[in-house]
């Protein structure tokens, strides 16, 4: 008699108990159910950086999205040199900042939302009631401003890294978060 199958739920149970790496092996050699699963680890985090950087939920679902379907179209270009969050981070910003090239050729335009620590969770402040005021000043900074703020400040990256992100010079990152920070100071002094 052969093995029975193991029912969806049984599989998730078998994808969840294998690291990250281990996915991306199986999913590298054409195992599109591991892809899944990493799809299904990963999406959150995923949609949580596309939203903080497009500041729209439907426009954050549809660049969640693509990142995943550029993931499974590049992942034969993942060589292991990085943890593979750290290279679907880096291409995630890469779809948005693409995305947003192309939008900004388009229309150019301002918008508030009303709950910016929706996308901002992560910015820290020292005193009760100062987050909220932070998180307000950040998303209220033009886009081009606001981007270089969460890659340096919430996300940690470089200046170096940023600029090859944005395609500038690195004088020019660091001039636009200079001006970031001061347009932040200068909203949180008013």
């Amino acid at each position: 008699m052969g093995s029975v199958p193991l029912t969806s739920n049984e599989m998730a149970e078998v994808w969840r108990g294998l690291s990250t790496s281990a996915l991306v092996e199986r999913a590298q050699s054409g195992d599109s159910r591991a892809f899944e699963a990493l799809y299904r680890r990963l999406v959150g985090r995923i949609y949580a950086l596309c939203l903080r950087m497009a500041r729209d939920a439907q426009r954050a679902e549809e660049l969640t999205q693509d990142v995943f379907v550029r993931a499974w179209e590049r992942l034969g270009t993942f060589r292991g040199e990085s943890k593979f969050t750290t290279w679907l981070h880096r291409l995630a910003v890469n779809v948005v900042l693409q995305a947003g090239r192309t939008k900004g050729r388009r229309e150019s335009r301002e918008e508030l939302v009303e709950d910016p620590g929706e996308y901002l969770g992560r910015v820290k402040a020292e005193f009760p009631g100062t987050k909220l005021d932070i998180e307000r000043a950040i998303a209220s900074l033009p886009d081009g401003a606001r981007t270089v703020v969460i890659l340096r400040d919430i996300y940690g990256y470089k200046y170096d890294e940023i600029a090859e992100m944005q395609g500038v010079a690195l004088g020019t990152v660091k001039a636009q978060i200079h001006r970031a920070r001061k347009m932040i100071r200068e909203k949180l002094d008013s």
